[in-house]
């Protein structure tokens, strides 16, 4: 579980991409509020470097975060130590009985997650819909097809003391990018280099409308979270648990 987001990637995602989820959380909290949802735990899948449990805790809300980078809780526990986090597959984890399950950054798109499958990603729902309790909501975003245009195959981006290439390509037969990661990080006088290389599945927004609804969700389908509009081509979805 440490081949990905490693100490270098995710630093640099704490440091330099911190505020994607900053505001995604405070779009959720928007939504919990009107959907009256105003305390108990929130399972925060796939909860990187803590930043939107942090949002979560400083409502008033309970946390359990859960990531398969140990880098990336390690820093979530520094962040956040009111909030309990652990090192584990979103897929395979024991969730607890909650109100609200989270998932920003479209984690449930990645494939570097050995128990993450197509073929799974129904059970995976039905566990989801199984662990909430009554009227309860599971808020999460994802990846459609078409992320590669000729203008954006290649991104350069320099922070303080690190830089980051990242290298895109789809296949679009199969649906899947693949983000090919170069990363430099500033250690004394010299920069050490680390390489990551990242599979992603990418799901329409209606297939995922249609497997939400097998297994009892209500759905509704948002261009962002809140006022907080995503990038084209990535999707979030309020899917609530009737209510008796």
């Amino acid at each position: 579980m440490q081949d990905f987001y490693k100490q270098d990637l995710a630093y640099i995602h704490d440091t330099g991409y911190g505020e994607h989820a900053r505001k995604s959380a405070v779009g959720i909290l928007d939504i919990l509020s009107r959907l009256s949802i105003h305390d108990g735990l929130i399972v925060d899948l796939g909860c990187g470097s803590g930043i939107s449990a942090l949002e979560f805790v400083q409502k008033g809300y309970q946390v359990l975060g859960i990531d398969i980078s140990g880098a990336m809780v390690a820093l979530a526990k520094e962040k956040v130590p009111q909030a309990e986090f652990r090192v584990a597959s979103l897929f395979k984890v024991d969730l607890p009985s909650c109100r609200v399950v989270t998932s920003i950054g479209e984690c449930l798109n990645y494939l570097f997650d050995p128990n993450n499958n197509q073929k799974l990603l129904q059970q995976f729902f039905a566990r989801v819909y199984q662990t909430l309790t009554t009227g309860g909501v599971f808020i999460f975003d994802i990846l459609e097809p078409g992320q590669v245009t000729p203008n954006n195959r290649q991104r350069f981006t320099e922070g303080k003391d690190w830089i980051v290439l990242v290298e895109k390509e789809e296949n679009s037969a199969l649906s899947t990018l693949t983000r090919r990661i170069v990363t430099l990080r500033k250690s004394g006088d010299q920069y050490r280099r680390d390489d990551e290389v990242h599979h992603v599945q990418l799901y329409r927004s209606v297939d995922i409308t249609h497997r939400l609804r097998q297994v009892g969700f209500k759905v509704q389908v948002m261009r962002g979270y809140g006022k907080y509009k995503l990038a084209p081509g990535h999707t979030v979805f309020v899917a609530r648990k009737p209510l008796l």
